[in-house]
């Protein structure tokens, strides 16, 4: 079975997945925003997450959508008020996952976000959704991946 990460990472979290699960054997494809956030933490809560609540979908650079060779998806988005991050909304809305195994990994400082499985099970009502409490200040948060 070949499996594939999707993910964005802003703080690192989403790196932190994907180290984990490059080593169960998955491939990953980091997606990267044509446009880069503000440095500045308290300008990349206000604008992420203002857009991330009116499920912008923020351009991509270089992303392939191709994911016909993989039998099994995990999806990995930071949560920004609660939601999917724009450069994973733009994954959803660019990327054919019909008849894929698709699972969600959130990466957050709550480690809960429940508008954002609602935001998933509106669009793959069968998705597998994990939630991780900022796995790269708990890295223990990654034992939740094995499973996968």
């Amino acid at each position: 079975m070949s499996k594939l990460l999707i993910y964005y990472s802003l703080s690192g979290n989403g790196d932190s997945v994907a180290e984990s699960l490059k080593a169960n054997g998955y491939e990953t494809r980091r997606v990267e925003p044509a446009k880069n956030p503000p440095k500045a933490f308290f300008f990349q809560i206000l604008q992420c997450g203002f857009n991330a609540g009116r499920r912008y979908c923020e351009p991509l650079k270089n992303y392939d959508v191709d994911v016909s060779a993989y039998d099994g998806i995990v999806i990995g988005s930071p949560v920004w008020n609660g939601r999917l991050s724009c450069p994973i909304n733009t994954v959803l809305r660019d990327t054919d996952l019909k008849g894929k195994k698709v699972t969600f990994v959130l990466y957050s400082g709550s480690g809960e976000a429940k508008k954002a499985e609602e935001q998933i099970h509106a669009i793959l009502p069968d998705a597998a959704v994990i939630h991780v409490k900022e796995p790269k200040k708990n890295p223990e948060m990654l034992g939740r991946l094995s499973a996968l």
